[in-house]
C-alpha cells in the first residue's frame, strides 16, 4: 500500500511529516491522531484521506477504510492504489463482487497493476470462479514475472481445482523467487499431502515453520502429515504447538482430538473436540469427530446425536451420514444402515473412486432379468469377500454377471458356484446394462438380520494348491492353527484392530503348530518370529487369496483379528475365532459371540479399550479346553 505526501503549508507539512514517520514506523495510533488533526483544517485533501484509509485498513477497520476512500475518490477519481486498498477492505468484509469491481476500476486506470490483478484473483477464487482466478494471477505474473505472491496465489487456485502437480509447480516458482514466504512452503505441503507424498509434505511444513516459528497453521498441517506417517506422538506434539501459538485455533483442537482418538485416548479426545466446538459452535467436523470418539466408547446414542448435530449444521455433510450408518448397522438396524451407507460416494476419499458409466447404477430396481450387471470391489479385500456371496442372488434374478477384479481376487472369486465372467481391473470391459459396487448389494436386496445370505461355504480352495500346501507342510503331528495378529499398516483403523506379536507369547507355549497367514509383516515382528520355533512363515509362497484359502484349509482352526483373512476363513466355512477391539467394525454388531454372516465364527471381544491381554488369556484357556478334549 502506498503512503503519499500531500501539497500543504510548511507548518502543516511538518505535522504531516511526523504523521508519516509514525505511520511507517507502525505507530498507528500516533499517526492517526495527526492525520485527523490535519483533516480538520484541510478536509478535502485526497492524499490525507487515502493515507488515513490505508492506516484504518492496517488496523482492521475495514468499514471506515471504504468510507474514507470513497471520500478521497470524489476529490481525486484517478487513484488506482486507493481502489486496490478499497478492494482489499471489501474482500476482508466478504463483499467479494464489490471488491472485484474496485480492482477492475484500478486496472482500468492502470492496466499494468500486477497487485490489483493478483488481489482480484483471490476474490474470484473465493467466489469459486477458479479458472477466472488463474487467468487473473497469470496476468499479474505476465506483468511482473518475479511476483512470488501471485505464483503462490495461483498455486492455491490450482489446488482447489485438484490440479495438484500444477499447484506444486506454482509454489515451487514462488519459492524460487522468494524462499522466505512461509505460506508458499505450507501450501505446497498441503498439495503434497493430498498426493499422499507425506514425507515431502512434512519437509515443506518444516520449512514454513523454520521461516516463521509462530505459524500455527503449518504446525497443524504438519501434524496431519505426521499422523499419516503413523508418527502419532509427534503429530500430537505438533497440534499442541499450534494451539500454544493460537489458543483459538478450532481446527487444531479437532485435529488433536483425531490423533487422540487413534491413540485410544478417547476421553481426552472428547475434551479436545469440546474445545473446538466452544471456539466455533458451528464446526460440523468437530461434532462428527466427537461422534467417532463416542462410538469408540460404545456410547452409541450420544455418537448419533453428534452426527445429527453435524448434519443439522451442514445438511450435505457426507461423512456424518456415513458415520451414522455405522451406528445403525452396529445396532442391527440394517435397512436404515444400508440406505445411509450410500453417502460414502459423496465423501473424500471415496469420491475419487466413484465409477462414472453411461449405464445406470443398479440398487435393486428395475428388473435385471436377461440383463448384464457389472460388479466391482470398492474398498478393502475383506469387504469384497464378505459381500461376494450376493452373486448367487443376482444370478437368481436372471442376470448375467461380470466381475471387474484386481489380480489378487481373481482366482478365489473363480471358485463361486454360479455363472459369471471376470475381467481383470484395467482391461477393456465388455458391454453391460447396469453396474453395482459390491457394498451396495445388501441395499439392493434390502438385507435385514433375518435375510442375510449365510449359506457357508460360498468360496472354495483350489484342490491342486491344497496338495501343494500338504507337501509344503509335511506330516501333521499336532493341531495346526492359522494365525493373523495384524492387518495392513495403511488401514485407517489398524492400530485399534491389531495386536503386537509379542503379546501372543503365551499361546506359543502350547503344544500347537502355528502358521502365519498374513502377507504383511513388520520388520520387528519378522525378527521375533524367526526366533520362535512354534510358528511358521509362508509369506513368500502367498501370491493371492487362492493361495491363502488353500493354506487355511490345511488348518484345524483360524485365530484372527479383523482382516480379510478372517473373512476368507468364514467364507470357506472354516472354524474361526475372531478377536475384536472394544469398539468393533459395524458388521460384527455388539454384545454377541456369534455372527449371522459367518456361522462357523466365534467372536471374542475386548472388555475395555486396548485390553488385548485379557482376550489372549481367554483364547489360551479355550485352546487348552480343545486340547484336553482330544
Amino acid at each position: 500500500m502506498t503512503i503519499k505526501k500531500p501539497s500543504i503549508s510548511n507548518h502543516k507539512n511538518q505535522i504531516f511529516t511526523k504523521a508519516l514517520e509514525f505511520h511507517r514506523a507502525g505507530k498507528l495510533d500516533d499517526a492517526e491522531k495527526l492525520y485527523k488533526k490535519l483533516l480538520l483544517s484541510i478536509p478535502f485533501n485526497s492524499v490525507l484521506l487515502t493515507n488515513l484509509a490505508t492506516l484504518t485498513f492496517q488496523k482492521g477497520d475495514f468499514e471506515n477504510t471504504i468510507k474514507l476512500i470513497d471520500q478521497s475518490l470524489i476529490i481525486t477519481p484517478n487513484q488506482p492504489n486507493a481502489l486496490n486498498t478499497q478492494g482489499n477492505a471489501l474482500q476482508n468484509l466478504n463483499r467479494l463482487e464489490q471488491a472485484i469491481d474496485s480492482y477492475d476500476k484500478a486496472i482500468t486506470m492502470n492496466p499494468y497493476y500486477a497487485e490489483a490483478y493478483s488481489n482480484r484473483g483471490v476474490a474470484l477464487q473465493k467466489l469459486n470462479y477458479l479458472n477466472q482466478a488463474i487467468a487473473s494471477f497469470d496476468k499479474a505474473i505476465s506483468i511482473n514475472p518475479f511476483y512470488a505472491e501471485a505464483y503462490c496465489n495461483r498455486g492455491n487456485a490450482f489446488q482447489y481445482l485438484k490440479c495438484l502437480d500444477e499447484a506444486i509447480a506454482s509454489y515451487d516458482q514462488a519459492i524460487a523467487i522468494n524462499p522466505h514466504i512461509p505460506e508458499a512452503h505450507s501450501n505446497r505441503g498441503s498439495a503434497l499431502q493430498n498426493l499422499k507424498r507425506h514425507n515431502q509434505a512434512l519437509q515443506s511444513f518444516n520449512q514454513a515453520i523454520a521461516i516463521n516459528p509462530n505459524y500455527a497453521e503449518a504446525y497443524s498441517n504438519r501434524g496431519i502429515s505426521l499422523e499419516n506417517l503413523n508418527r502419532l506422538d509427534e503429530a500430537l506434539a505438533s497440534y499442541n504447538q499450534a494451539i500454544a501459538i493460537n489458543p483459538n485455533y478450532a481446527e487444531a483442537y479437532s485435529n488433536r482430538g483425531n490423533v487422540l482418538t487413534t491413540l485410544n485416548r478417547l476421553n481426552e479426545a472428547i475434551i479436545s473436540y469440546d474445545q473446538a466446538i466452544i471456539i466455533n459452535p458451528n464446526y460440523a467436523e468437530a461434532y462428527c469427530n466427537r461422534g467417532n470418539a463416542l462410538k469408540n466408547l460404545k456410547q452409541l446414542s450420544e455418537a448419533e446425536f453428534n452426527y445429527d448435530k453435524a448434519i443439522a449444521i451442514n445438511p450435505n455433510y457426507a461423512q456424518a451420514y456415513w458415520n451414522k450408518a455405522f451406528i445403525k448397522l452396529l445396532n442391527g438396524d440394517y435397512l436404515d444402515g444400508w440406505r445411509l451407507y450410500e453417502w460414502r460416494w459423496k465423501k473424500q476419499p471415496l469420491i475419487n473412486s466413484v465409477r462414472h458409466y453411461p449405464q445406470p447404477l443398479w440398487l435393486g430396481k428395475p428388473s435385471i432379468n436377461g440383463k448384464t450387471l457389472l460388479i466391482y470391489p470398492e474398498q478393502g479385500y475383506g469387504d469384497f469377500i464378505q459381500f461376494i456371496r450376493y452373486a448367487k442372488l443376482v444370478e437368481q434374478l436372471g442376470a448375467l454377471i461380470i466381475f471387474e477384479l484386481p489380480y489378487e481376487l481373481i482366482a478365489i472369486t473363480s471358485s463361486l458356484k454360479c455363472q459369471f465372467s471376470i475381467i481383470e481391473k484395467g482391461k477393456t470391459l465388455p458391454k453391460f446394462d447396469y453396474h453395482c459396487p459390491i457394498m451396495s448389494l445388501p441395499l439392493a436386496f434390502e438385507t435385514t438380520l433375518e435375510t442375510i445370505p449365510n449359506q457357508i461355504p460360498y468360496l472354495y480352495a483350489d484342490i491342486n494348491k491344497k496338495k501343494q500346501w500338504q507337501h509344503q507342510l509335511g506330516n501333521k503331528n499336532t493341531r495346526r492353527i492359522g494365525l493373523v495378529w495384524s492387518g495392513s499398516r495403511n488401514h485407517k483403523n489398524n492400530l485399534n484392530r491389531s495386536i503386537s506379536f509379542n503379546s501372543l507369547n503365551t499361546l506359543f507355549k502350547l503344544p500347537i503348530e502355528f502358521h502365519c497367514l498374513q502377507k504383511e509383516i513388520s520388520a520387528d515382528d519378522e525378527i521375533t518370529i524367526t526366533k520362535n520355533r512354534n510358528i511358521s512363515l509362508h509369506t513368500h509362497l502367498i501370491n493371492d487369496f487362492s493361495d491363502t484359502a488353500a493354506l487355511i484349509e490345511e488348518m484345524d482352526l483360524i485365530i484372527s483379528v479383523d482382516t480379510s483373512v478372517a473373512h476368507l476363513a468364514g467364507a470357506l466355512g472354516k472354524e474361526l475365532w475372531l478377536l475384536l477391539p472394544y469398539a468393533p467394525d459395524y458388521r460384527w454388531m455388539l454384545d454377541r459371540d456369534d455372527t449371522p454372516w459367518y456361522p462357523t465364527a466365534k467372536l471374542f471381544r475386548q472388555s475395555k479399550t486396548a485390553n488385548w491381554e485379557y482376550l489372549i488369556n481367554q483364547i489360551r484357556d479355550e485352546l487348552l479346553k480343545k486340547l484336553s478334549n482330544h
